[in-house]
């Protein structure tokens, strides 16, 4: 779609208002489209579907899927499942959280990754299991952890030469 932002959420949100419960399709179509939920176009989607700017902001809060800012170049998944919990990545959590300065749902400074709690990515016989884009990494510890970064680190730099 081309035009600003608030035209294109209006023509999404013209497209799905008539959708039974049409908020989620909504915001789906939004971030799939923007890449995030800008919160200046809240008032769209509220006025859209008659809805307060506070009903929507709530939806857009209480999921974590939604995001109010854009997304890092990559996005780091780690299994929060109970098989990978059991083979340690709630010590990679801590590692990841720590070595690239950020919390879940926060992007590094320079804009490279974002990181982002996953409930299962299907790898349980190999956990702990991270996704890196498309790109599942089985029985990641600390070391291959930075590792992956690194080569993500590095493809960055590639590109801006």
């Amino acid at each position: 779609m081309s035009g600003s932002r608030e035209e294109v959420v209006a023509a999404i949100v013209s497209k799905f208002k008539e959708t039974p419960g049409p908020l989620l399709v909504v915001l789906h179509a939004v971030q799939n489209e923007l890449g995030f939920i800008p919160p200046e176009i809240v008032p769209v989607i509220a006025a859209g579907l008659n809805l307060s700017r506070a009903e929507v902001h709530g939806v857009i809060s209480f999921y974590h899927f939604f995001r109010s800012a854009p997304a890092g170049r990559h996005t780091i998944q780690i299994c929060r499942a109970e098989s990978c919990q059991a083979m340690g990545s709630r010590e990679l959590e801590k590692h990841a959280r720590q070595s690239l300065g950020i919390e879940f749902h926060q992007t590094t400074a320079d804009g490279q990754i974002t990181l982002e709690p996953v409930y299962c990515l299907g790898n349980c016989a190999c956990s702990p299991a991270i996704r890196v884009g498309d790109a599942i990494h089985a029985h990641v510890d600390s070391d291959s952890f930075d590792s992956i970064v690194a080569d993500l680190q590095t493809e960055a730099v590639e590109v801006k030469s």
